[in-house]
Formats: C-alpha cells, sequence, structure tokens
C-alpha cells in the first residue's frame, strides 16, 4: 500500500521565483527540541514546539499560540514538518558551496 501527500509544484502556478535567499540563517533560528507528549511520557522524541517555529516558518504552522474554541477549550497547533524540507535542501546546498570554496583556498 501506499500514501502520498502531494504539493502544488508545477512552475505555471507560481510567480516571483528567486532563489537567492539565505536559508542557513533562517535555519539556524529554529530550535529542534527533544520531548515527550503529555499522554505519552516514556517515549521521548524530537520535534519543534509550533509556535518557536512561526516566526521562521510561518507557512508550516498551523493554527493560533494559546488559541481558544468559543467554549474556552484549546485549540491545538500543529506543525507541517515537510514545509521545512525546501529550507534543509537550501541549507546543505548554501554549505556545500562554502566547504568548496574552503576547499578551493
Amino acid at each position: 500500500s501506499n500514501t502520498a501527500y502531494n504539493t502544488s509544484s508545477d512552475y505555471r502556478l507560481k510567480e516571483n521565483v528567486d532563489y537567492s535567499w539565505d536559508a542557513t540563517t533562517r535555519l539556524k533560528q529554529l530550535k529542534p527540541a527533544r520531548f515527550n507528549f503529555i499522554v505519552d511520557a516514556a517515549k521521548t522524541v524530537d520535534g519543534f514546539l509550533a509556535h518557536e517555529g512561526s516566526s521562521v516558518v510561518p507557512e508550516a504552522i498551523i493554527g493560533e499560540k494559546d488559541e481558544v474554541d468559543d467554549d474556552g477549550n484549546p485549540v491545538m497547533q500543529g506543525i507541517d514538518q515537510a514545509k521545512l524540507v525546501p529550507l534543509l535542501v537550501k541549507t546543505i546546498q548554501e554549505l556545500e558551496a562554502r566547504i568548496k570554496t574552503l576547499e578551493d583556498a
């Protein structure tokens, strides 16, 4: 069996395409953490706190920090970690370029 989550990516859907942004600086602003979820205290995982990533990669964050519904119940934030992949790939490319420059010096 197979599950696929696809995002529209055809160039004809896009404009203002820019390849010259600084991913490394943005990536360094993220704060990866190790934690457990309250409902599963025995299992430690790696991840992010959604509200901490909202200023760096806002398109990856679902919901608002400390949001509540009309009855005062918490509405939990989420993070689409797939939206971090372009930032990771661009950072690797930038680091590779820096390494090559150092090797060629």
